[in-house]
């Protein structure tokens, strides 16, 4: 089918998006696109005709190199959630016209669960108005809690960087000859991937994290305080990791028990921060030991200096494979990866029906969490192939050199 190609990403970045876009890009400029043009923003930018023909941005083949090694979201994000189609129709009318105007034929969004909600709306509305755009969803998001997919492009390099960064906290935090107490917020949402990584610091080299709290358990604060007082009493110092969702019985995150800011987003998420320094006030004053929180916060998506290898290879592979569905006739999909290997790890990318995958949050299974706080080996064996190789930046004058929009 002849006709151009839009690409756009949404939602929180992640060290290894942009290798999901440079998938998109080579594939679809190598199977005939006539365009290739990246919305501004997201769906939201190209409400407003932002967009740019990425042919003139990216020009060789040092421009992909470059722009799969560049953290954060090269085109620009958004968190917009589109209306329901009942609701405002004047919405969609405006987005197909200006897909019209560029002779779009194929349409990409690369993101997770709500910029898998937008894929759904605009295949939806496109079935309803007899459209021939093929939409198709790329998955990404370091929380991992896509649905229907193994796991997504971009947790891996995250939990790679959350694993080492925990190997140097716990060996900094054992240099005293007292005990201390060093709590690590880790983000995630209401979904624990990401901070189970934490249990993969533990090797011959390193003690490994003392508590691991997540978000699919009730966190019991009366519970937690005892065991820090357990573990102290032994004359350790202790490093912790807790999840930024971690919650108590009556539904209140940990955060929400001390005094704070609230932002909530467009699609009803709060802004997650703050209960490893609530905690670490909690032992300081209750238990009189030096505390720490440190909340990993962005650096957990944006540490494009210790990408997996195995992720930005996922990456690139599944805006690839969505190239290559929609051109062969698929639309209301999402590329996602299906594990058919454990040793060797391997995973090969399939297709599967956007509904059953908007929307809908992945979770650690509980049988993967311990009764003593932890997490289980089934889930560090899970988590390990993912964080696996190097791909080491392009450095100039002693810094990574990335590939810059210039918006």
């Amino acid at each position: 089918m002849v006709g151009n190609v839009i690409v756009g990403q949404s939602g929180g970045p992640t060290s290894v998006i942009n290798s999901s876009l440079a998938g998109v890009f080579k594939t679809a400029k190598d199977r005939g696109a006539k365009k290739v043009y990246g919305m501004c923003h997201g769906i939201k930018g190209l409400l407003d005709r932002q967009y740019v023909d990425l042919s003139q941005k990216i020009k060789t083949d040092i421009d992909i190199d470059l722009l799969k090694r560049t953290p954060s979201s090269y085109l620009g994000s958004c968190r917009y959630k589109l209306p329901e189609i009942g609701e405002d129709r004047e919405t969609y009318e405006k987005i197909f016209s200006i897909l019209e105007e560029l002779d779009i034929k194929y349409f990409f969004y690369i993101g997770g669960n709500d910029s898998m909600d937008t894929i759904k709306k605009l295949s939806d509305y496109g079935i309803i108005v007899n459209s021939d755009i093929k939409f198709m969803g790329v998955p990404k998001t370091i929380d991992n809690d896509l649905a229907v997919t193994d796991h997504t492009p971009g947790f891996g390099s995250a939990a790679k960087f959350i694993a080492a960064t925990m190997k140097e906290i716990i060996r900094d935090g054992l240099v005293y000859d007292y005990p201390t107490v060093t709590i690590v917020e880790i983000m995630g949402r209401n979904a624990g991937w990401l901070t189970a990584a934490a249990a993969l610091a533990k090797g011959e080299d390193c003690e490994g994290v003392d508590l691991i709290y997540l978000p699919e358990k009730v966190f019991d604060i009366e519970h937690f305080m005892e065991r820090v007082k357990e573990l102290l009493s032994k004359g350790r110092s202790l490093v912790i990791a807790v999840s930024e969702g971690i919650r108590v019985m009556d539904g209140r995150y940990v955060f929400e028990l001390s005094d704070h800011v609230e932002f909530v987003d467009a699609f009803g998420h709060k802004q997650l921060a703050g209960s490893a320094k609530f905690l670490s006030n909690k032992i300081a004053s209750e238990i009189g030991v030096k505390t720490r929180a440190i909340e990993l916060s962005t650096l957990q998506r944006c540490a494009a200096h210790m990408t997996s290898r195995t992720d930005i290879t996922e990456a690139y592979n599944v805006g690839g494979a969505a190239v290559k569905a929609a051109f062969e006739g698929e639309s209301g999909k999402v590329v996602v990866l299906k594990r058919v290997s454990d040793d060797p790890y391997m995973c090969i990318t399939e297709t599967h029906d956007v509904h059953q995958i908007a929307n809908i949050e992945k979770k650690v299974p509980l049988e993967w969490i311990t009764e003593d706080d932890f997490v289980t080996e089934d889930l560090i064996h899970y988590i390990r192939p993912l964080i696996q190789a190097e791909l080491s930046p392009i450095m100039v004058d002693g810094l990574p050199r990335h590939l810059n929009l210039g918006m």
